[in-house]
């Protein structure tokens, strides 16, 4: 008899196993019709920002928003550019330019996929300098470089001793984009305290899309930061751009966070830290089950939390068919970098101009993750990659 089919994702066990208290905060919305705004988000944001270890939360209609708003609320907008990866999902480039700034691109870390200092530091020491401000001017758009967006890839908190360095050094802002890095944790050099994704920069994106380590039951998102002014442009931002009703400081966006969303992620948050630490086992489990793919690189100063586990070869593509052939699931994260999606031809980029990023786009693979994944379903995942031959190990 076949096995049973092995999901890449379950959302269905989780949901069976709150699904009362989750029923009766749609039915709490429904008696006190407080469906924007409130309590329950105001509840969420304070929550939210104790968690993150920062002084402000707030909540709004999506990821993508969330990084889009943090950015304006920083200052970045037009006549700037801003540093990122391609090798990311695009809504942290699409941010970028709803922002009314400019992309520039720099490549990868080859073990942990996250922005390469060696590489931003590379690029910034050869731009040239803007007369007026100072400061260095992207090599693409010729426009004055105001900030950079490390991404926190697959759970895992970018090197940010190193990026935060030179971020201080060319005197940028760092907006972090934390949309997949709920409760990772990242300790700075000289320092005993682990401190979590979204405390590092000026502001923090967070998606809560519902696949993600702490995902609403449909689209949700926040901003974390520690600086009052941020927080308050975000919060006229999510609510067209008004302070008081009626009264608009700024033209803003429709871009609030629903409270019955706000409701169900105050019922997750709770389960936050044990489903991270369910992700962290069974990742430890796959390390130790998996010998002829590359695993994921996890640096001492790093405890990522897995939203993705990636793994890496150069027969990425007949792996997976391989892997789907016996009922397991498998995902790609991310098979076209940004810089060469078809949307962005006209910024002139070609292949070969990233090099690590386009390498991992064509060689990772991502295996089932959630919690409740089992070992006896992660030994039938490393049997099938183990015997899905001609395979070379490639070493990450």
């Amino acid at each position: 008899m076949p096995h049973p089919p092995i999901p890449f994702l379950d959302l269905d066990t989780t949901h069976r196993e709150l699904e009362e208290e989750l029923v009766q905060r749609f039915r709490d919305a429904l008696r006190t019709t407080r469906f924007i705004g409130g309590p329950e988000v105001e509840a969420f944001e304070q929550e939210f920002a104790a968690y993150s270890g920062t002084r402000y939360c707030v909540g709004v209609s999506s990821g993508t928003d969330a990084m889009r708003f943090a950015l304006m609320a920083a200052g970045v907008g037009a006549g700037d550019a801003v540093v990122t990866v391609a090798h990311t999902f695009i809504a942290t480039v699409e941010a970028i330019s709803q922002a009314g700034a400019a992309t520039e691109f720099v490549d990868i870390d080859e073990r942990t996929y996250t922005m390469s200092p060696d590489a931003l530091s590379a690029y910034l020491a050869d731009c040239r300098r803007d007369p007026v401000s100072g400061r260095p001017l992207g090599q693409r758009t010729k426009l004055p470089i105001k900030a950079i967006v490390p991404v926190h890839l697959y759970g895992q908190v970018a090197d940010m001793d190193r990026l935060l360095a030179v971020a201080r050094e060319y005197d940028l802002l760092v907006i972090e984009d934390a949309c997949q890095a709920h409760g990772a944790e990242y300790r700075l050099a000289g320092t005993a305290e682990w401190r979590r994704a979204g405390s590092f920069g000026v502001a923090a994106g967070f998606s809560f899309y519902a696949g993600k380590n702490l995902g609403a039951c449909g689209e949700a998102g926040a901003v974390t930061t520690d600086d009052e002014q941020v927080a308050l442009t975000i919060r006229m931002l999510r609510e067209h751009g008004q302070q008081k009703k009626y009264y608009h400081d700024l033209e803003g966006y429709n871009g609030r966070l629903d409270a019955i969303q706000a409701a169900f992620l105050r019922v997750k948050l709770r389960r936050l830290d044990d489903w991270n630490e369910q992700r962290r086992s069974a990742a430890q489990r796959y390390n130790e089950m998996l010998t002829s793919v590359g695993i994921p690189f996890e640096p001492v100063q790093s405890r990522a939390v897995y939203h993705l586990y990636v793994v890496r070869t150069p027969e990425r593509d007949e792996l997976a068919r391989a892997l789907g052939a016996q009922g397991i699931s498998t995902g790609f994260h991310y098979p076209v970098p940004a810089h060469l999606q078809k949307c962005y031809a006209s910024w002139g980029y070609m292949s070969g101009a990233l090099p690590e990023t386009e390498r991992a786009a064509r060689e990772t693979l991502s295996l089932p993750m959630f919690p409740g994944l089992t070992a006896e379903h992660q030994g039938r995942v490393a049997a099938a990659i183990a015997a899905a031959t001609p395979l070379s190990v490639t070493s990450i």
